[in-house]
């Protein structure tokens, strides 16, 4: 196991975010916790203290549907640190049933799973390239599987669905990490780009996605709930795919992680194959050049 001296993993205060920065914090690793509420943050590090005592944390302000926040996260991170051992893109909304936009007028989920992301890597590549061993993990979903990416309405202004736009930006975040991971290995970067996914893991994506604004639980939440006993895994298992991505030994550039169960639904960490249309080197390119023209921001 690579243990990073320091990491940052977003949305870090529940679920996935929060076990991936428990077992970091176990493993040794300064963890900055980044995400959008300060209560919970603080929450979140008291639950990690209270199963790894002496754990290692501190929180910063992120909201990923925000460039400007995404800029002064990276310019706070730049003015306090050396170089950044690990980044690990897990933040995301789900399934919005009703199109959202962020504050820069993205779609609510292509700006805050993708794009967000996208301009963060960016923006902290520079500390990541001061580490002696420096990693990012992006984090997909099985969802990825069905997606597409939308060239000729990346917005979904036309029609928009939320589970269709979930897994746009999901494909989109596997994309760019095997993007991120050839165009490494040709700048003769040490940097080793890495994507993960959790299966069905049990996280409340499945509940504040869904149901956002609608005031009640939505179908696709009942029905989520209704086979969750039988088909997913904690969030603590969901993790462990990440937590692999970020520390194996034997992880290289493009690889992808997921359980080895059926369907990769749950069961131990293992690599698995990246969904077909993520290995579209050619519309990787493409979406790669459209993600530094909306944000601003270039490797």
């Amino acid at each position: 196991m690579i243990v990073p001296r320091t990491a940052i993993v977003t949305g870090a205060t529940s679920g996935l975010g929060l076990e991936t920065a428990r077992e970091l914090a176990r493993a040794g690793s300064h963890v900055i916790l980044a995400a959008r509420n300060a209560a919970r943050a603080t929450a979140a590090m008291a639950d990690i203290t209270g199963t790894v005592p002496g754990a290692r944390l501190s929180f910063e302000a992120l909201d990923l549907a925000s460039l400007a926040s995404v800029r002064d996260f990276a310019a706070r991170i730049d003015a306090s640190a050396d170089s950044l051992d690990l980044l690990v893109n897990n933040a995301g909304v789900m399934a919005i049933p009703a199109r959202m936009e962020t504050e820069d007028g993205f779609e609510m989920q292509l700006g805050s799973n993708f794009l967000g992301h996208f301009a963060l890597t960016m923006r902290l590549m520079p500390l990541l390239l001061r580490a002696d061993a420096p990693r990012v993990v992006s984090l997909g979903s099985l969802a990825a599987k069905t997606g597409r990416i939308h060239f000729d309405d990346l917005q979904l202004t036309r029609f928009y669905n939320g589970w269709t736009a979930y897994a746009q930006t999901k494909l989109a975040c596997v994309m760019f990490a095997l993007e991120l991971a050839r165009r490494a290995k040709a700048g003769g970067m040490k940097l080793i780009s890495a994507a993960a996914h959790p299966g069905w893991a049990v996280t409340n994506l499945q509940s504040a996605g869904p149901s956002m604004g609608l005031g009640r639980k939505s179908l696709s939440e009942i029905g989520m709930r209704l086979f969750e006993p039988l088909m997913a895994q904690s969030a603590a298992a969901g993790a462990r795919p990440i937590f692999l991505a970020a520390t194996g030994t034997r992880i290289m550039n493009g690889d992808y992680t997921g359980p080895n169960g059926l369907a990769e639904l749950k069961g131990a960490p293992t690599l698995v194959r990246p969904p077909l249309a993520a290995r579209n080197e050619k519309d990787a390119e493409r979406l790669w050049t459209v993600a530094e023209h909306l944000t601003s921001t270039a490797l």
